[in-house]
């Protein structure tokens, strides 16, 4: 496995994003943010860590909304 700690998602679980991004905008914001049904129809962490760990489009649509989430806390 190749380890880049410039890499701003190295050692970053998609369970922590997700826990991390719930906490600061809620369901009904991630929901506006990415219009994914995940965050819409019953939504919880366990749910949506299956929908992203099967569909690569939008774990990187979440990848990068959490990049620009941590950036803009700094």
């Amino acid at each position: 496995m190749d380890h880049n700690p410039n890499n701003p998602l190295h050692g970053i679980t998609l369970e922590k994003m997700l826990t991390e991004l719930h906490a600061h905008y809620g369901w009904e914001k991630l929901d506006e943010l990415m219009r994914v049904n995940c965050f819409h129809d019953k939504p919880s962490i366990n749910s949506s860590l299956k929908f992203f760990r099967k569909t690569p489009w939008a774990r990187t649509k979440l990848e990068k909304l959490y990049v620009s989430f941590k950036t803009a806390q700094h």
